[in-house]
Parts: structure tokens; sequence; C-alpha cells
């Protein structure tokens, strides 16, 4: 690299590691991280580690290590928001170094550092930092597993053959055994392309195999000892459901084919993932397009290409996710290293005269929209500061003002520019947008209230296990009582119940008997619909929630 490119390489990596840290303290907007949260509030609260509860009932639907991260986090620095979402950008982080060392290997510094900067400036890659799920976890284990497997394919050695089945092993432990179809298939289509499919028989491999089994063991034990060792207990409406089958079938092959104990009435398209990368690892969606076809071409014609890992990997487990009913957008993130990896080369190498006109054509379309998206949005959520939006705005300003006077190869340019527009999106929505949700979320306002109100000997309730935010910043255990069983249910006058609008409606459609203590405005959707985007609009998205007695 030329010094300027350098230096403006060190100062987008600065600015995207702090626009990816930028929410760590944002309230909860959503109900997963809030369920995850409180599952691991439950660890410590209980004083267990392998058994996981909400609502304190047993619960069995994601493997445990993102919960022993983050119950070691809340042992360490209490339970809060940011101790929550730090383990998942620790292992971010990770992503970003393994990213660095494995694209270092095959394709040298520069293109390392090109595939760094587009892991960290990636739309979703922003978002899911703020609105934590499993996929930061999932983004450095498999891409630290490949690279320990590659360096393991090269030449034999006891770090990478304890550090790549050690991280596989955290791998599944994380989202299930289907993750090894990155991680292996990356393997599989490495050593197929290269001719060396045999020396996939080789003991170091079976070794590996068995290796990751053992650190795998922690996984079946929770499982064994929390549902197997008791048959007695009821799961998924029903007794005699074993943890381990549930770990080895129902939450991956049964998903995929939509007949386990969790499924979804609603049929996923195959073509799901090709449109929502579009957005999801914009500003890159296009040139990841393009550099796939553009590899796949090389592997077609018989070109000797640098590594297969990463496409092999890549592809093979988004071909999985488009034939699962089971397709979210963030699914895609636990891959984005390997993308990333992928379409690096392109930015910055010798295309063809389409290629070039295709890099400038897709760069400059998302270097014009990000920000335009930004100020419209501002202009529509009409927030009462605008600090943030003025300062975004400077900041960003002068870093493109600086990419256009110093920077004078076109490619490279784009490139950085590129970058500057998805950071300054990712600043817009961590620092203003979520931040105008917050205070529309009433499971906050009613735990709060909980929390301010309630001696220590009332007990706390709701009618629908949805409403986990509202059991994460209540600072008590919560029951659950099923809404049809409110009217029966025996309780104290001291008792709250935490009531949703949907469970109101429907103690109102039976009649029962409350008494209402306070009503929260809440925005009950997930999704950012346009209606509450628009501040002229917004009371017409609102609804209520409610902490009742009887």
């Amino acid at each position: 690299m030329k010094d300027n490119t350098k230096i403006f390489y060190v100062l987008l990596f600065v600015l995207a590691l702090a626009v990816n840290f930028a929410g760590i303290n944002t309230q909860f907007f959503t109900d997963d991280p809030g369920l995850y949260a409180s599952i691991a509030k439950n660890l410590v609260y209980r004083k267990e580690f392998f058994e996981l509860f909400t609502y304190n009932r047993d619960w069995l639907d994601k493997p445990h290590f993102p919960f022993w991260m983050v119950f070691f986090s809340f042992k360490l620095f209490g339970i809060n928001v940011w101790a929550y979402r730090l383990p998942a950008l620790l292992f971010f982080i990770v992503s970003l170094v393994y990213t660095w060392l494995f694209t270092k290997k095959f394709y040298g510094r520069q293109t390392a550092a090109i595939a760094v900067l587009i892991l960290a400036t990636a739309l979703n890659t922003i978002l899911g930092n703020t609105d934590v799920r499993a996929e930061p976890y999932l983004m450095g284990l498999i891409i630290g597993s490949i690279y320990h497997i590659a360096g393991l394919q090269q030449r034999f050695s006891f770090k990478h053959l304890l550090l790549a089945a050690l991280l596989t092993a955290f791998a599944i432990m994380t989202k299930g055994i289907f993750v090894i179809t990155a991680i292996y298939g990356g393997l599989l289509g490495q050593l197929i392309f290269q001719k060396k499919f045999k020396t996939l028989f080789r003991v170091k491999w079976l070794l590996l195999f068995v290796l990751t089994f053992i650190f795998t063991l922690p996984e079946f034990y929770a499982l064994y000892t929390q549902f197997d060792l008791h048959p007695e207990k009821t799961v998924f409406g029903r007794q005699h459901v074993s943890g381990i089958r549930w770990f080895l079938w129902d939450s991956q092959f049964g998903r995929f084919v939509n007949n386990g104990p969790i499924n979804r009435k609603t049929p996923g398209s195959i073509f799901f993932y090709g449109h929502t990368l579009l957005w999801a690892f914009a500003p890159w969606g296009l040139l990841l397009f393009y550099a796939v076809f553009e590899k796949i071409k090389s592997v077609y014609l018989g070109k000797v290409v640098a590594e297969y890992y990463a496409i092999s990997g890549g592809i093979l487990l988004l071909a999985l996710f488009s034939l699962s009913r089971f397709q979210l957008p963030f699914y895609t993130n636990a891959i984005f290293p390997l993308f990333a990896i992928v379409t690096a080369p392109v930015c910055f190498g010798q295309l063809s005269k389409f290629g070039t006109k295709f890099r400038l054509i897709a760069q400059w379309l998302f270097i014009i929209l990000l920000p335009v998206a930004a100020i419209a949005l501002n202009m529509l959520l009409k927030p009462a500061d605008n600090f943030y939006i003025i300062t975004d705005v400077l900041l960003f300003g002068v870093i493109a003002a600086l990419i256009f006077i110093k920077i004078n190869e076109a490619h490279k340019k784009v490139f950085m520019l590129s970058c500057a527009a998805a950071l300054f999106a990712g600043v817009y929505v961590n620092t203003v947008l979520y931040n105008e949700i917050v205070p529309y979320k009433g499971q906050i306002a009613a735990a709060g209230y909980v929390n301010q109100h309630a001696t220590d000997n009332t007990r706390v309730y709701v009618l629908n296990a949805e409403n986990n935010l509202f059991q994460f910043y209540c600072a008590r255990p919560i029951d659950i009582v099923p809404t049809e069983q409110f009217e029966s249910f025996k309780a104290d006058s001291t008792a709250i119940f935490y009531v949703n609008q949907q469970s109101m409606d429907q103690l109102m459609q039976n009649h029962a008997h409350f008494k209402v203590i306070r009503m929260f405005t809440d925005y009950p959707k997930e999704n950012i619909l346009p209606s509450f985007i628009n501040k002229n609009t917004r009371d017409k998205g609102l609804g209520k929630v409610y902490l009742v007695s009887k």
C-alpha cells in the first residue's frame, strides 16, 4: 500500500471499530436479545451453569456457548446491556483478526486489509453488533476454524489441530452441527479442487473429528442432565423429550425439513438470501455477486486460484440456508468473513473492461444511496436533537473530501468512499434510529415501574412468553401464567401481571376480572415500519401494554 492508502485504511478501520461498538449500551429493542440476556441472567440468579431457564421453566432451543460467555460477562461486570453485548463484540474482533490472517496467507497484506474493512463496514455486521444474537460469535468461530484447518491441511501442527477442533466445537455449541457445513465444506472444496481428495483420509482429520467431539462434550452433558435424565419434564408440550436428540436432529434437520417441535408455517424462498445480501452485505453486495461469478468461472475453466475454502464454505452454507424454511436476514452474518475474503480481490484487482465499469457503478450506487437514505430517515424521524446527524455529516463529509483529494486511483477512491458511506449510515442507525425506538418500548418502562414500586415480596408474572424485554429489565425472577389460565390462577392481591395488548384483548373477550395498575405506550413491532419512521403518522403504529393485579 502507498502511504495515503495506508493512512486512510487505518483511519477507516478505527472508525469502523468505533461504529460497531457505538451501540454497545443501547437498550434492547427486539425480543431475541432480551430472551438470551434473560436466560444468561437466570444462570446468575439460580447459580446455575448447565441448565437454561426462562420464566422459571426449562428452555430448549439454542445451544449453550453464547449463554456461557454472557454468564461470565455478567459475573464480571454486572447484569446490564453492554455486558451482554461485550462477548459478542469480542468475537467480532476475533473474526476481523482471523479474516486478516487468512486473507494475508493466501492473497497478501493489501487484500487482507481490504477484506477486514469489507467485513467491518457491511451493513448487517454493524446492525448485528447492536441487535446481538449468535451471529457475531459464529463470525469469529467459523473463519477461525477454517484458518486453522487450512494451516493443518498444509502442514501438521498441534497448535492448528487443537485450535481448529476447539473453535469448531465452540461453533457447534453456538448454533448446532450445521455450522460444519461451512467449516468442513470449505476443507472439502479445497481438497476436491486441488485434486487432493484422498488426503481427506489421513489420520490428522480423524484426530480433528475426535478432538472436536471431545470439546463438544460440555454441550452433551448439559442437555443430558437437564432433559434426558428427566423424562418427566414437559417440553414443547410433551414429556420424554431428549435434549441430545434435539441437539443432533430436531434443532437442525427438524428445522430444515420443518417437522421438528419448532417449525414455520410459511414456506421459504430459495431466492430469499439473494436479494437479502444486496442490502445486508451493502455496500458490497453487488461486488460479492460479481466476485462469486468470477471465482466459479475460474474454477470451471480449470484456472488455479489462491484458495477454495472461502467460496466453498460460504456457498455451501448459503445454499443450506436457502433450502431451509427458517430464513432470517441475520443468518448470513456468520459467513460474512468468507464473503469478505471472496470479494476483496475484485476491489483493487485488475479486472476486464466490463468488470471495471461494473465495480465503479456498483460502488457509486451505494456511495450515494446510503447517505441519502440516512438523511431521508432523519427528515422523517424528526429527532428532538440533531447533534448526531450534524456530527455525522461533518465528519464523513471531511473524510470524503480528503479521499477525493488524496487518493488518485479510481478503484481505490470508490472503495474508500464506499467504506465511508457505510459507516455514515452505521453511525446514524446506532446513534439516532435505535434510540428513537427505545422510548416506545413499553416493556422497558413497565419493568422500570415494577423495579421502583414493587416490594421484595411481590410476585411478578407475564401472560405471554414474548415479553422478554420485560423479563430482562425486571430486577427479579419472572414467572409465566398462560393467558387462558389467568382467571383461575390463585395469586395474592400484591401480585403484578405484565400484559401486552394481545393478552389484554383475550382477557377482555373472556370477561376476566382484573385491575389496571399502570398503562404504557408501546411500539409492538420488531420491524421498523414506515408509519413509525414518519413522526407525523407514528401514533397510528403505537399500542399499549399494561401492569394489572387481580
